[in-house]
């Protein structure tokens, strides 16, 4: 008879178990699927380089800018 009455809170703990179970082993196969691409593509890429030349602006033009 307790069981009835408590039906509806067994059912959500049962679905939220069930939820979370299903996250964690998605992701944890999402996340070993993608190291040996990640570990491959780093290890063949060159470093990336930003090079910006410019000159610095003066104290009037940055005045001006503001």
């Amino acid at each position: 008879m307790n069981i009835a009455k408590n039906m509806e809170a067994i059912f959500v703990a049962a679905a939220v178990l069930l939820g979370v179970s299903a996250y964690a082993s998605a992701a944890a196969e999402a996340t070993v699927a993608l190291q040996p691409a990640i570990h491959v593509a780093a290890a063949h890429a060159p470093m990336q380089v930003v090079l910006i030349k410019t000159k610095r602006l003066t104290a009037v033009e940055k005045a001006s800018l503001s």
